[in-house]
């Protein structure tokens, strides 16, 4: 299905070619249809499947009609990141239209994110707890919202901002249009759902399993000998970007110096970083300067690479649906990508999980030359911080509050190249 068969107004249309749009995705044939039609929406997809333009669209198609230099569109997101992203999605479609959007988070000064609200920005981009404070400083309006939008709703239970995303749909009016995107539906997610949204649409576009595109393979690893193996990955393995995720903070900055010190381009992106930090990561992973992010799940949610050529998982993720958002990085837009889990006897269970899902084993591997054999370095007793390569069970991970192997194989060497120069 392509655009022009959306009935959208056709002043749309330039930033739809602009954007290199085609043929619609599933998502994208499944919830335009609906959300033009005023309808609430549910929708569960996985990453790089054109979910955001999904949303995006239909709230262009309406702001075009109607008053203007005031804010009819609000789209609540988790982090600062997903934030800019959906908001460049917005100014991409929405050339030559003069509608106007805004990004509202913390972590920067709030004078500009005021200004462009007395501008008249008619989308809203926003994260929780910086919109509730304009809000109640009488910044941000919501009396003339009609559209609202929950992008990421599991994330935002996970990193504690439930609370806040109900107080924010009790400020919105209750005649309005709202679609709730989700990877998952716990409990309070669902709950929110009945709460916030009116006779919604379901669409269901494969979150149960990982992309067709992305090859998986698992690695086999004393806790001790990550880093020495994933250093030796890094340098064997033909590559145009590589996504790194570990489970902490901590350990995203340890392992980020590891690899800095063994010759590569490297960044990180995690809670610690300030947000100038963050934002210069990014730009420096999307335009090539750095070969390498080391990230956790939290800073790299919703993240939208299209060159990344492998995801490396030197920590396997908690859950089988945190496993498929991390693979998601890559193999995106029908592009090809490999995904490389470092994994430890502690991580049998979750194998097991993601190869029901997957419906077939995956693969073990080993690295051919490299020595697993050696033993693991005596640990201080008066340190408390975990080693890089262990697990590190009792460290909370990033956005969760305080307390609250196999047969391997050997590599193929048509899979590993020599790291080009």
């Amino acid at each position: 299905m392509n655009f022009e068969q959306f009935n959208l107004d056709s002043r749309l249309m330039a930033g739809i070619k602009k954007a290199g749009y085609d043929a619609a995705t599933p998502i994208q044939e499944a919830a335009i249809p609906a959300a033009l039609r005023g309808r609430d929406i549910i929708g569960t997809a996985q990453t790089g499947t054109g979910k955001t333009a999904a949303f995006v669209l239909p709230i262009l198609n309406k702001l075009l009609s109607g008053p203007r230099n005031v804010a009819r569109a609000l789209i609540v997101t988790p982090t600062r990141e997903l934030a800019e992203q959906i908001n460049d999605v917005i100014k991409e479609l929405s050339v030559g239209t003069k509608l106007k959007s805004a990004t509202i988070y913390g972590g920067v000064g709030a004078n500009p994110q005021i200004q462009a609200l007395r501008n008249g920005a008619e989308i809203l981009v926003a994260c929780p707890g910086r919109l509730l404070d304009l809000i109640a400083q009488g910044h941000a309006k919501m009396a003339n919202i009609e559209i609202l939008v929950l992008d990421e709703a599991d994330r935002m239970f996970d990193m504690g901002f439930l609370p806040d995303v109900r107080r924010i749909v009790k400020a919105v009016p209750e005649k309005r249009q709202t679609m709730m995107f989700s990877a998952t539906f716990p409990p309070d997610v669902e709950l929110l759902a009945q709460q916030a949204l009116k006779q919604p649409q379901k669409i269901a576009m494969g979150i149960s399993r990982p992309a067709h595109t992305v090859t998986h393979a698992l690695y086999p690893v004393p806790p001790h000998l990550k880093s020495a193996l994933l250093i030796e990955l890094l340098k064997r393995t033909d590559t145009n970007s590589v996504l790194v995720f570990t489970r902490t903070k901590y350990r995203a900055q340890k392992v980020a110096q590891q690899i800095h010190r063994a010759g590569f381009k490297v960044t990180s992106l995690h809670g610690d970083r300030s947000q100038g930090q963050r934002q210069s990561a990014l730009k420096g992973f999307k335009s090539g300067h750095h070969d390498i992010m080391v990230a956790t799940d939290i800073a790299a949610r919703g993240l939208d690479v299209e060159s990344i050529s492998h995801v490396i998982n030197y920590d396997m993720p908690d859950t089988a649906d945190a496993y498929i958002h991390r693979i998601g990085r890559t193999g995106r837009a029908q592009r090809t990508g490999d995904a490389f889990t470092l994994v430890t006897p502690d991580d049998n269970d979750m194998i097991r999980t993601l190869e029901r899902i997957m419906g077939q084993p995956i693969k073990r591997e080993t690295l051919e030359g490299f020595n697993y054999l050696v033993p693991a370095p005596p640990t201080p007793s008066s340190k408390g911080k975990p080693a890089p390569g262990s697990r590190g069970r009792d460290a909370p991970r990033e956005g969760q509050r305080p307390p609250k192997p196999s047969t391997m194989t050997s590599y193929s060497k048509n899979r590993l190249a020599p790291r080009k120069k």
